[in-house]
């Protein structure tokens, strides 16, 4: 067994989250890229780590009690590492709590909205010509934005003006409606003034571009 942290992932933005943690909190890991596209997630050796068959998922061979530790879902695996690491989720009560309801806005809004999102923008216009899901899709995406713009006019992080775990787990699903989606006219992505100047505070940390090479997809 291995005594570094084992990341199996690949850099979609839910993968990015975990290898830009990882940098950003200086802990020891090894990368395996999972080919999701070629099916690499329906092995049985991947699904022994995951049975969910979903990137990314890590195993710590000294879990809490000293044996390996399995973890999937990318926000599970963000809080145990930084309470491994004591790093990016504050000790303070308030803090904490502020920096787990901003992950929870990730896993259950962002990621999802912004998926389904891109599925209708850039992979279903052949499979879906009615117009109600784009729409949808791309009202609620809107909606989340503007949630974030309100909360970042007046901090540059998204709580304490400390970076966080919460930082992690949305900036990388921004950057993938400008970059991957190309979606940046048709959702306006540049009235978000806060949250450009966010994303692009975020992307320069030396951790984060690290992160994101991680397992690339090509």
């Amino acid at each position: 067994m291995a005594e570094k942290i084992q990341l199996y992932s690949l850099a979609t933005p839910n993968g990015q989250k975990v290898s830009i943690a990882l940098e950003e909190m200086e802990i020891p890991y090894d990368a395996h890229r999972i080919n999701i596209l070629g099916g690499d997630q329906f092995s049985e050796e991947f699904k022994a780590i995951n049975p969910n068959s979903k990137i990314p998922a890590i195993v710590d061979p000294q879990g809490p009690d000293g044996k390996p530790l399995a973890i999937m879902e990318s926000g599970a695996i963000l809080i145990y590492l930084a309470e491994k690491s004591r790093r990016l989720l504050a000790e303070d009560p308030r803090l904490k709590s502020e920096t787990l309801q901003w992950l929870f806005f990730q896993v259950g809004g962002i990621g999802p909205m912004f998926g389904q999102f891109g599925h209708f923008y850039k992979y279903a216009k052949e499979k879906c010509d009615h117009p109600y899901p784009l729409d949808r899709y791309k009202k609620e995406t809107q909606r989340l934005l503007s949630v974030l713009d309100e909360r970042l006019s007046e901090r540059s992080f998204l709580v304490g003006d400390q970076y966080s775990i919460a930082d992690i787990a949305i900036f990388p699903w921004v950057g993938c409606l400008q970059e991957h989606y190309q979606a940046k006219d048709v959702l306006g992505l540049d009235n978000f003034k806060n949250v450009k100047a966010w994303y692009e505070n975020c992307t320069q940390r030396p951790g984060a571009q690290r992160g994101a090479k991680v397992c690339p997809i090509e």
